[in-house]
Order: structure tokens, then C-alpha cells, then sequence
């Protein structure tokens, strides 16, 4: 069972501290992206949250749904114009099925690191290819693991340092997981938060697709199809179902 942080305050706030997300480059090629990837039919959002891809993605025209488990972060989403043309389901998208086939699925911001067991992402896979038709896609959006930037010995690695947020990942390689520590500057006081995550190589997720049934279409470095390579530092892949 995945964990359920997005709660209360984190739920309140996701949209402030997620802010460089939302703009309108990333937003702009993450949409034209995943619309051309959908094509005339639906698309299904695993992991919705607070509406950031889904929102502007049906603005563009594209039937959207979404699944996640924290009904939170889908209250922060009904708050906001459009909302009423999403359906949406609170559940584990690991499991939780809609009894609607799409053309896309996708889960985007590195959105199922917070699956913390192997057979959580298989099922992941397997529950997208049960949406999808014959030939629909299953897109996802996932850092690729700097442990280059972890040298022997260290306890913990920043990858934010700015003057209202600081945060650091500490990392258990024997079992691919970590935890993101954030620290959050409010009124003069630093508000706390952990996240546990797990991670993945592409080459694992290219197995776990077999699994369920799909093969490796495309491979990106960035939304703006740039290849992939050694040195990117995240990937955008496709799987079709074959």
C-alpha cells in the first residue's frame, strides 16, 4: 500500500512549493506532449493531485480522468475553474480500475516514486495496460538516480538550496529507496516535511512494461523530445500495448 502524505497542510501547500512546475514552458510542453500522445481518445491521469497537467490538458481538449489517494489534493483541484470537467477517483492507482478504456495513461513529477515496493510498480504497469486499448500509450515522467553526486560516506544530498526551501535526499541503495527531506521557510520559521520514495532505472520499468503487456515506443530526456542520454538527469518514456 502506498503512503498518503499529501494530506492537511502538504495538501494546502503543494501548489506553492511546487510553483517552478507550473510554468508556462513546462506546463506548455508537458501538454503538447502528452495531447499528441492521447490523439482523439481519453486520457488517464495516475497520481492527479491538485489538477497542475490535468487542468490545462483538458482545456486543450483532451477527455481527462484521474485516480489518486489522496482525497486532499483532489479538494485542492475542486477549488479551481474547470475542475467540473474531470472526473475523478480517490483510490491506490496501483489497483484502483475505472470502467472506461483510454488511448493514453500517464503518471507524471516522479509521481510513482511514491510506490515503495517493486511489485507496487508492476502492478502500476499492468493496471495502465488494463485501461488501455490496443495500441494506447502509457507514459511516464521519472528522475533517473544521481548517485554519481553521492560519494562514499556522505549522509544526505541537497538538490534544493534557495531562500525558502531547503532539501536533501538521503538514499538506501541496497533497497532503492530514500527519503526527500524539505525544509520550508513560513513567517520567520522552517516547517518540516519527509517524503520516503523509491526509485528506478529505466531498464527496470522497460521489464516491468514487458510484463504487462507493452513495449518501449520513445525515450526522452525532457518534454521537449531532446534525446536521452548518460548525463540526463530525468526521462519521458512511452510504452504501447502491444
Amino acid at each position: 500500500m502506498p503512503q498518503n502524505t499529501f494530506v492537511g497542510s502538504v495538501a494546502e501547500g503543494y501548489d506553492a512549493n511546487s510553483a517552478e512546475m507550473f510554468a508556462p514552458d513546462v506546463l506548455a510542453a508537458t501538454v503538447e506532449l502528452l495531447a499528441s500522445e492521447a490523439g482523439d481518445g481519453r486520457a488517464l491521469e495516475l497520481g492527479i493531485g491538485t489538477g497542475r497537467v490535468a487542468l490545462p490538458l483538458r482545456a486543450r481538449g483532451v477527455p481527462v480522468e484521474g485516480i489518486d489517494i489522496s482525497a486532499d489534493m483532489i479538494a485542492e483541484l475542486r477549488k479551481k475553474p474547470g475542475s467540473e470537467a474531470i472526473r475523478t477517483t480517490v483510490g491506490d492507482f496501483a489497483t484502483t480500475v475505472v470502467a472506461r478504456e483510454f488511448s493514453l495513461v500517464y503518471v507524471v513529477y516522479n509521481s510513482i516514486c511514491n510506490l515503495l515496493e517493486q511489485a507496487e510498480w508492476v502492478q502500476t504497469f499492468c493496471n495502465a495496460a488494463h485501461h488501455l486499448g490496443k495500441g494506447g500509450r502509457f507514459l511516464v515522467e521519472l528522475f533517473v538516480p544521481e548517485l554519481r553526486r553521492f560519494p562514499p560516506g556522505a549522509t544526505a544530498i541537497p538538490f534544493d538550496v534557495s531562500p525558502r526551501h531547503l532539501g536533501f535526499d538521503t538514499l538506501d541503495i541496497a533497497t532503492q529507496r530514500g527519503v526527500s527531506h524539505h525544509y520550508f521557510l513560513r513567517d520567520a520559521h522552517f516547517e518540516h516535511h519527509d517524503g520516503a520514495f523509491r526509485y528506478a532505472w529505466p531498464a527496470e520499468l522497460d521489464l516491468m512494461a514487458e510484463i504487462a503487456g507493452m513495449t518501449l515506443r520513445s525515450r526522452w530526456a525532457d518534454w521537449d523530445r531532446s534525446p536521452f542520454t548518460n548525463e540526463s538527469t530525468k526521462h519521458i518514456s512511452v510504452w504501447e500495448r502491444v
